[in-house]
């Protein structure tokens, strides 16, 4: 009998996971493949389950979903549940791969990923695809039999990968959400290296802990603003948003920084408005991010209550006296 890791080599190598992240540091994101191979040892051939069958054959507009590691349980699910894909047209590679021609390399795959299901995004969003955006293009392969017999179709898919490659549950169209890549605020990214990698229980040592979204046509309503103006006014805009958040914290005696992002103009013209706020520590050196181990809230509320002036212990008041 074959063991349940043999069983599930077939469908893993059908995802073909192709990052388009171009932003500092998004471009950290997956850009790797699921490589295994399609050779079922121990003897035998295994079936896909049908729920799979049809993930691997679903039409433009379906979104599909696993919780399995090893993918085995992909299915077909409504787009207003949790998927971690979502199919944006199918295309046939024909022209390039005739009948008879050995299936592409996992390299190959990704460039024709790139190529052939990038603009057909646009066209399925109905709008610019943002580059610097959480949306990311990706596909789904035929298997090795399919290929044998002649499928040449490859369904182009939209995906959001964390920072740090992990895919991220994404509810509802993606036409008819932001494509502006930001977390809840109480979300924690984990430290990879001197960077930042994926959302972690803010328990662990992480990079940054999100403590808002803003929108920023709350401000700038018409043009694309500056990034000089952007960080003008989220300075002060995010300064409010932390001790909303965490009220009390001394960011400078946590030995904390508050940072938020900056937007392009490619990602404004996509309607790409929301930027996070959000907490880090920086290394001595300044050479990179330093781990932070809980939560900014906590640290806020253990910290000491202040004195009144003139109690035992609080400090003088200004000027002396």
């Amino acid at each position: 009998m074959l063991g349940h890791g043999l069983a599930t080599n077939t469908v893993r190598t059908r995802l073909v996971m192709v990052g388009v992240f171009i932003g500092a540091i998004a471009a950290l994101s997956l850009s790797v493949a699921f490589s295994w191979g399609d050779t079922v040892t121990g003897g035998g051939k295994v079936e896909e389950s049908p729920e799979a069958k049809a993930a691997f054959h679903a039409n433009a507009g379906s979104c599909v979903n696993w919780v399995k590691p090893d993918v085995s349980d992909i299915h077909v699910v409504p787009c207003a549940q949790p998927h971690l894909y979502e199919v944006t047209g199918v295309v046939n590679i024909a022209d390039k791969y005739p009948a008879g021609v050995p299936e592409p390399g996992i390299d190959e795959w990704r460039d024709l990923a790139m190529a052939r299901c990038a603009d057909g995004a646009q066209q399925y969003l109905g709008k610019q695809l943002d580059p610097y955006g959480k949306f990311a293009v990706s596909a789904l392969r035929p298997g090795a039999d399919e290929w044998t017999g002649g499928d040449r179709d490859m369904r182009c898919v939209l995906q959001w990968a964390a920072p740090g490659g992990a895919l991220q549950p994404v509810t509802g169209n993606a036409a008819n959400q932001s494509q502006a890549p930001v977390w809840e605020p109480g979300t924690c990214l984990a430290l990879a290296g001197k960077t930042v990698g994926n959302p972690i229980d803010c328990a662990q040592p992480h990079a940054y802990e999100i403590v808002a979204t803003v929108d920023l046509k709350k401000q700038f309503k018409d043009a694309y603003p500056s990034q000089k103006d952007q960080a003008a006014w989220l300075d002060t805009e995010c300064n409010n948003d932390v001790q909303s958040y965490a009220g009390g914290v001394d960011l400078d005696a946590e030995h904390l920084i508050l940072t938020w992002d900056l937007r392009e103009q490619e990602s404004w013209d996509a309607g790409s408005s929301l930027v996070n706020c959000k907490v880090a520590a920086k290394l001595p050196d300044n050479s990179g991010l330093a781990p932070v181990t809980g939560s900014v809230k906590q640290q806020a509320q253990d910290a000491p209550p202040a004195q009144p002036p003139g109690s035992p212990g609080a400090p003088p008041p200004p000027g002396g006296g």
